[in-house]
């Protein structure tokens, strides 16, 4: 009965940062993807092609730790994103991709990372205490080739300390948190920056 709970759960709380992601235009159409932690043996994903304002449970999957569906159907193409971050960070509960225009146009503008210094907001992220901090944001170029870009983000990752988020090129922001609602806070707060960021540098 738990786990059916927390399934539930899972469903209804990613069903409604759907509707808020596409009525602030941050999903268009059927982009981004969502999914979420249920135990250490299996994640909850969204399937391929569903559109994020409309979600219900049926638009949802259950993969194993391998990435295995449990469930029919087609995973979103991009699930093997997911699946690394929850394979690294033991701690991370759930992952928000998005395609807003300000991460799209932003990840365009900029290089190889955004650094994003001195703003309040940033106490937001987890261990962040004051404005007097800074968090930093890789880009990877975009790739169709899912599990190549996935190397390159992992080979950055083993590099560095745990960031917030990290854009791909003219696609958009992936985000993630230890539980729902700390990934859904990460990603307000990261679309505040990213806005602030295209306001001060126009």
């Amino acid at each position: 009965m738990r786990a059916m709970n927390t399934l539930e759960i899972a469903c209804n709380a990613l069903a409604t940062i759907g509707r808020e992601c596409h009525a602030r235009g941050w999903v268009p159409a059927t982009a981004g993807n969502f999914s979420a932690r249920l135990d250490n043996a299996r994640i909850l994903m969204t399937r391929s092609g569903r559109h994020k304002g409309h979600l219900d449970s049926g638009d949802f999957m259950r993969l194993d730790s391998l990435g295995q569906p449990l469930d029919e159907g087609t995973p979103s193409a991009e699930a093997g994103l997911h699946l690394s971050l929850y394979r690294r960070w033991p701690e991370v509960g759930c992952v928000l991709h998005t395609h807003s225009p300000r991460a799209t146009v932003l990840s365009r503008r900029r290089g190889k990372q955004i650094a994003l210094a001195g703003y309040e907001v940033l106490k937001a992220f987890d261990g962040i205490q004051t404005h007097e901090a800074e968090v930093t944001l890789p880009v990877f170029d975009n790739d169709q080739d899912i599990p190549r870009l996935g190397a390159r983000v992992n080979a950055w990752l083993d590099r560095h300390s745990m960031p917030p988020g990290y854009l791909i090129r003219g696609h958009g922001l992936y985000t993630w948190g230890r539980d729902i609602a700390a990934a859904e806070r990460h990603l307000e707060a990261l679309e505040f920056l990213f806005e602030c960021e295209l306001l001060a540098n126009r």
